[in-house]
């Protein structure tokens, strides 16, 4: 499966949950798909944008 391929698929998965992705992401993704960014730029824009942020509660 080619990186097109494997985000399409992606794509797919999120849609059918009812979501649709942002128009950065789909942004984002036509980069990678493109070669202009990495796997791992996406994956820090993500980590970024959506990763929850942990709070000590002590």
């Amino acid at each position: 499966m080619t990186n097109a391929e494997a985000w399409d698929y992606a794509i797919g998965m999120i849609k059918v949950a009812g979501l649709e992705p942002t128009a950065a992401f789909k942004e984002y993704i036509e980069k990678e798909k493109r070669g202009e960014i990495t796997m791992d730029d996406a994956k820090r824009f993500l980590d970024k944008k959506y990763k929850m942020k942990v709070r000590n509660n002590y």
